[in-house]
């Protein structure tokens, strides 16, 4: 892989990592995961947005300069609100600020990073093994003290269309708010609010329902849903298939310790800058425990989610360290119809399954998610 010094990747300083089948770029600022390609049977797969504003350096906050693949969030969300008197960037100090390189070598990284506002240390983890297709992270966050919410912020590309699929959740609504204002050129198509049981029937604003297991769709609009984990789950995922390119994008977690997932589906529907219309054919697919992304103050706020038990943020103890795992990667689809349906733990690691029963294995150490 060459040396270890940092480079200049698609405008910001980042750090590489990888395996014989991962080639991965990691930001100083940020800890941002992308760009990544993986290396499949069927050809090379590249699946993480990266956002087209990304070398024109605009004068908006970190985050959004950077945003791309995947990246930690401590709070999750906007945080427009303050909470007391801690008002967070948008999705934390860690999605925004400089991280310090603990160790950095061939197939992973080590880094650390003290947050000012919620006084605590997190350390990240970003790894590759040998012969697998995936990306293994870890944040362990310690000395903390009080509620907060967390995440990931995964943003996959639509390069082609895609069938979308998530575990069976317990509680499913579109967020209960405005998510875009026309009034400032932002437009959403889904109805605020909306309970739903199934990613396949979702109403929209126009008494219809949407389907929010093909994307892209709902061209020039944003929209935002969340699900929630059965409140018994031992065990959490999300799968795009991309048939056209034979490929499955898969995430991994606990979901006893990232609850829910956001789903953000940015295709258009913002027109002021820098978006410009230009965000188009991403999905959001954000493991969390949140409040959609209203940030700290929503997510300790009553929420119809909380109401029915639903955890939408955890109380850290300084004495006891926060472990947030996932597992991040892809797998080849030959033979594959259709969406997802099913992704159960195997002796080698995991295996995916369509409706009719048809089956692909991928080798990973599964274990990883439960470890500290």
């Amino acid at each position: 892989m060459g040396g270890m010094e940092s480079k200049i990747v698609l405008g910001h300083e980042s750090l590489r990592i990888g395996s014989d089948k991962v080639d991965a770029w990691v930001t100083k600022v940020g800890g941002h995961v992308a760009p990544v390609k993986f290396e499949l049977p069927n050809g090379t797969v590249e699946p993480f947005s990266v956002a087209p504003w990304a070398e024109e350096n605009p004068d908006i906050p970190p985050i959004l300069k950077i945003l791309r693949g995947d990246f930690f969030c401590f709070p999750f969300g906007g945080n427009d609100e303050p909470y007391g008197d801690e008002k967070h960037p948008i999705h934390g100090e860690t999605a925004n600020a400089g991280w310090t390189v603990i160790s950095h070598t061939e197939s992973g990284i080590q880094m650390s990073l003290d947050t000012t506002i919620r006084k605590a240390h997190v350390e990240k983890r970003v790894w590759t093994v040998p012969g697998q297709a995936a990306i293994y992270q870890r944040h362990t966050v310690s000395a903390g003290e009080g509620p907060m919410c967390f995440g990931h912020h995964a943003m996959v590309k639509f390069k082609s269309p895609g069938y979308v699929s998530v575990a069976p959740f317990g509680f499913g609504q579109v967020f209960p708010g405005e998510f875009e204002s026309p009034v400032i050129g932002g437009y959403s198509s889904l109805k605020p609010g909306a309970r739903f049981d199934s990613l396949s029937k979702v109403p929209s604003n126009d008494g219809a329902f949407a389907d929010l297991t093909t994307y892209p769709a709902r061209e020039g609009f944003e929209d935002l849903v969340m699900v929630y984990a059965k409140q018994d789950a031992t065990f959490g995922w999300t799968a795009v298939h991309f048939p056209e390119e034979r490929y499955i994008w898969f995430s991994l977690k606990d979901p006893r310790v990232l609850s829910g997932t956001v789903l953000w589906h940015s295709n258009g529907g913002r027109h002021y800058a820098p978006w410009s219309s230009r965000h188009r054919a991403v999905l959001g697919l954000e493991e969390v425990t949140s409040s959609f992304h209203w940030g700290l103050a929503g997510s300790v706020a009553p929420s119809d989610a909380a109401a029915e038990g639903f955890r939408t943020n955890v109380d850290l103890n300084p004495d006891q360290p926060l472990v947030v795992n996932t597992i991040m990667g892809v797998v080849a689809s030959n033979g594959f119809e259709g969406p997802v349906f099913d992704v159960c733990i195997s002796n080698q690691g995991i295996r995916l399954l369509d409706a009719k029963g048809c089956a692909v294995s991928v080798e990973l150490d599964v274990n990883q998610l439960f470890g500290s």
